[in-house]
């Protein structure tokens, strides 16, 4: 990826903005990070996780507790909410990599469901009807992320949209640095063909557990941005239909390529913006979608257009 490809970007991330609507966009950003976080895990070390709602929603409740109730700064709450998410990562993880295959997703799916159970029945998360008016606070105690600014007869809550906008360029860069270091290059050997890494020397466990946090960390990072851009931590967040979709949208974006996350977040994001008023009939309809995509694009959309421009994307 050259310069000029990435500041292009960035531009356009700076102008979307005043274009389209901020809270979609910054709703998009947060399963956008999330989708590359899990994309991490499956993409590159061929790990199949049916938990990873677990870290987006664990982190979503710890942020929203604690800039809630303990008055911590938006940046400190986000910062533990991560944290927590990389601890419970590392806790799965040295639990789940011990199995491979359809055994270490149900042991993934299993552990979410005990954090499922927690954000029901205990009485700080507020039961079924989660953490609610959670308050934007003071950015560094010195901006107002609930400031909006009028602007063509609109009101764009610019300084909200572009802390997440950092938030999401910062944890794609390491997604991205992950995948181009030399440990990047082992999780993939490692998918490729993990007998051969292990009588290379390489302690597997070890790498795998390390995407595994990592991995586990973003997610959490996406998870409390987007508690605080809704001001809410509901049970969605940390149920398994959540994480059934982060697998959708890797999956048809492209798996194991660095842009089909964000495509596979967009269109599935967009989709439910667009369909709501259909209802529960919205399923229905991304589902068709995702099976016409997987039958046309076996990679993926990015997947199949890398194949047809020769290169990596």
């Amino acid at each position: 990826m050259n310069k000029t490809l990435w500041s292009v970007l960035v531009a356009l991330g700076l102008v979307a903005p005043f274009i389209v609507y901020p809270i979609f966009l910054m709703k998009l950003l947060c399963f956008a990070l999330f989708a590359c976080a899990f994309n991490l895990l499956i993409g590159y070390a061929g790990l199949l996780s049916f938990g990873h709602a677990a870290f987006f929603g664990g982190a979503a409740y710890v942020t929203g507790y604690l800039v809630k109730y303990a008055g911590v700064t938006p940046e400190v709450g986000i910062l533990i909410g991560t944290l927590f998410a990389a601890l419970l990562g590392f806790l799965f993880g040295s639990l789940a990599i011990r199995r491979q295959g359809i055994y270490f997703a149900m042991i993934t799916l299993a552990l979410a469901q005990i954090i499922y159970f927690v954000a029901v029945k205990s009485p700080f998360t507020g039961g079924e009807d989660g953490l609610q008016d959670i308050p934007r606070g003071m950015l560094l105690g010195l901006i107002d992320l609930n400031h909006g600014y009028s602007i063509g007869g609109k009101t764009l809550e610019l300084n909200l949209y572009y802390f997440i906008f950092g938030l999401f360029c910062f944890g794609f860069w390491v997604v991205y640095r992950a995948i181009h270091s030399p440990f990047g290059q082992v999780l993939k050997a490692i998918r490729e063909n993990e007998p051969r890494a292990v009588s290379l020397g390489y302690r597997v466990e070890r790498f795998k557990l390390l995407a595994f946090v990592i991995s586990a960390a973003l997610a959490g990072m996406a998870g409390a941005a987007k508690g605080l851009v809704f001001q809410l931590a509901s049970l969605t967040d940390v149920n398994w239909h959540t994480s059934g979709e982060v697998v959708l949208m890797t999956l048809l974006g492209g798996l194991g390529t660095v842009f089909g996350p964000l495509v596979g977040a967009f269109t599935v994001v967009a989709l439910h913006s667009q369909l709501s008023s259909l209802g529960s009939w919205v399923m229905v309809v991304i589902g068709i979608i995702f099976v016409v995509c997987v039958l046309s694009f076996r990679r993926g959309v990015v997947g199949e257009l890398g194949r047809l421009l020769k290169r990596s994307l």
